[in-house]
């Protein structure tokens, strides 16, 4: 089938969520005089994260606690004490700083404007609205997108088939003439398969039941 519509991930497919997030966590440490070394912090906190990101996804927590609790139980197993009031303000500050660091993935802007002008390109992604239109806009690349769809606005996160529903519905695609690009294999993959559209994998990771996988974005020359 011809693709005409091809939909991206957000964070860590196009927007470096590991190196800006690191450098939001070295900005609020630094203000707040918190004296862990920010590498250790990281390897403790990324694991408890993508956990309560999973959970988040599948509707077992709210925002609130996902935002209080990936932080709490970081601090916790780093034997490191900080008040709740602390834990709400970092929280608050991250939100807040996370779009002014805006590092993309390499060849990002070259093969978004490779694609731009032979199919029509658009966002689904999971990330907090509040934020995600600021990493859009001031990394440069909204211009991008006909239409950027959070899983705020729709209700739901990927990979519930309601979201791809929803942004192939707004995008007026058909799921045969789409293509999804992330780095979820659950939420990205597998929610555009499962709702009729192809998807490519982008991961460092081998290539899982069958699906077309990439490490880098330049290889989406290959085959699109």
């Amino acid at each position: 089938m011809e693709i005409k519509h091809i939909f991206f991930d957000l964070d860590h497919t196009l927007w470096d969520f590991d190196r800006n997030s690191k450098l939001t966590f070295q900005q609020i440490f630094k203000e707040q005089n918190i004296s862990i070394a920010i590498d250790g912090f990281l390897e403790v906190y990324i694991p408890i994260n993508l956990k309560y990101w999973r959970l988040y996804r599948e509707d077992k927590i709210e925002k609130p606690a996902l935002r209080y609790h990936r932080l709490k139980e970081t601090f916790d197993a780093l034997d490191y004490k900080v008040s709740d009031e602390l834990i709400d303000l970092i929280s608050e500050d991250y939100i807040r700083y996370l779009p002014n660091h805006n590092y993309l993935f390499s060849n990002t802007v070259e093969v978004l404007e490779y694609l731009k002008n032979k199919y029509e390109l658009h966002i689904i992604t999971n990330g907090f609205e509040e934020v995600q239109n600021l990493k859009l806009e001031k990394s440069g690349i909204n211009k991008f997108f006909k239409q950027i769809i959070t899983s705020e606005c729709v209700g739901v996160k990927k990979p519930n088939p309601k979201v791809f529903e929803f942004a192939l519905e707004k995008a007026e695609a058909k799921p045969y003439e789409s293509i999804m690009i992330g780095d979820s294999y659950e939420a990205d993959v597998m929610g555009a398969l499962n709702s009729g559209m192809m998807a490519i994998h982008f991961s460092e990771e081998t290539k899982k039941n069958g699906v077309q996988r990439v490490s880098s974005l330049i290889e989406l020359k290959k085959y699109l």
